[in-house]
């Protein structure tokens, strides 16, 4: 078969819909911008490295509690015991001990707004598949895999410094992504300031988000320090119809979080607008078929296809058809046979798929016969064009 690259449809090929650049330059190691409304990647650096994730590695084991929730193998009044290991961690902690059966409930409170290592430590006990937090990590890692996140390694529930244990900002990206549209009913617990568990620490009552009190749409997610890894965050604003999710890891200060999470929220609303490409089930081209009762078959998206550009651009943004062709028949519609692929200057690469718009039929004798004879004329032509 042959691998065709077609450009799009000669009437939507270029949209000036305005495209320059207007890259941020921050100050963090690593760092992610997208765009959930569209899916559009506004900022990508060292977007793939592996980096120590500190406190934000603690998202993914409350994806995995949330999931336990909804599945029936774990209740929020279900109180949990307290083992020698989940007490014994320092830093950043409810102050349980030995003693205590907590609600999980409140385990997840102390999770999110507390950040507490103990607690984590505590959810992760009891849903390991051999009763240990190290088991509990390494289900965590299969279960981020298989949820695309494949530079993501986990040795522990909480992001306590340990070689080996490592997320990227993509990978973090992704996870809040699930975290806000797979679990809406925990999600506003993400948005609470403060939690007092009896009184025990009425220093480490406050959530360290310093985005949440700024009045700017701030509804999460997790900040995370450690030496190794510096200071950082998963953020996510949402201002009218539109919301994004920021990852930023290896900052010097938690005031350089702050201000770079400020920034970045700033930059990503007040420098882009939501452009529309296509409407859901437009026909934008027609892809040649291989032995099929007809040559071509029509290509179109499953669902609107927006995506964000520059406020103030004026290159024009080009789009391009890509798939493997001719596509054999039959075809069925509905089918996924092509992506439609568009990089706006300075932003990351879009490729939203196409779907067969009509059935096309294995076609008889002759026309299986034309369509050999089509391929043979085009691999004639390419064996002539390259002996000249």
């Amino acid at each position: 078969m042959l691998r065709l690259l077609r450009l799009f449809a000669p009437l939507l090929l270029i949209l000036t819909l305005g495209s320059a650049a207007f890259a941020y330059d921050t100050k963090a190691r690593a760092a992610f911008v997208i765009d959930i409304t569209t899916g559009t990647i506004l900022l990508s650096k060292n977007a793939d490295t592996p980096l120590p994730p500190a406190s934000m590695s603690k998202l993914m084991t409350l994806y995995v509690a949330f999931e336990a929730i909804r599945d029936g193998r774990l209740s929020l009044d279900e109180r949990l015991p307290v083992s020698q290991h989940a007490m014994s961690y320092k830093g950043s902690t409810m102050f349980l001990d030995t003693t205590d059966r907590v609600t999980v409930a409140d385990l997840l409170r102390g999770i999110i707004v507390l950040s507490g290592n103990d607690a984590a430590a505590v959810i992760a006990e009891a849903l390991s598949p051999d009763g240990t937090e190290a088991g509990f990590a390494r289900f965590m890692t299969k279960r981020a895999h298989n949820m695309g996140m494949t530079n993501s390694t986990f040795q522990n529930s909480n992001g306590w410094p340990v070689p080996g244990h490592e997320m990227s900002v993509r990978d973090l990206a992704l996870l809040a992504r699930h975290l806000i549209e797979d679990f809406p009913q925990f999600y506003p617990i993400f948005a609470e300031t403060e939690f007092d568990f009896d009184g025990r620490s009425p220093r480490n009552s406050q959530n360290r988000n310093p985005l949440l009190s700024m009045g700017i749409g701030a509804d999460g997610l997790k900040t995370g320090h450690t030496k190794d890894a510096g200071y950082g965050m998963v953020g996510s604003v949402k201002q009218g119809d539109r919301r994004i999710v920021f990852v930023l890891s290896g900052l010097a200060t938690a005031p350089d979080r702050a201000e770079e999470a400020a920034a970045i929220a700033n930059w990503a609303f007040r420098q882009f607008t939501e452009k529309s490409i296509v409407d859901a089930g437009t026909e934008v081209a027609r892809a040649d078929v291989w032995m099929g009762d007809t040559r071509q078959v029509g290509l179109a998206p499953a669902e609107d296809v927006n995506t964000l550009l520059p406020a103030l651009g004026t290159e024009p943004l080009k789009l391009e058809l890509v798939y493997t062709g001719p596509i054999r028949a039959p075809v069925k519609k509905g089918d996924a046979l092509a992506e439609l692929v568009f990089t706006p200057e300075g932003l990351g690469e879009t490729r939203v798929p196409l779907l067969a718009t009509e059935d096309v039929a294995r076609g008889g004798f002759l026309a299986r016969l034309r369509s050999v004879s089509q391929i043979l004329l085009i691999r004639l032509q390419q064996r002539s064009e390259g002996a000249i």
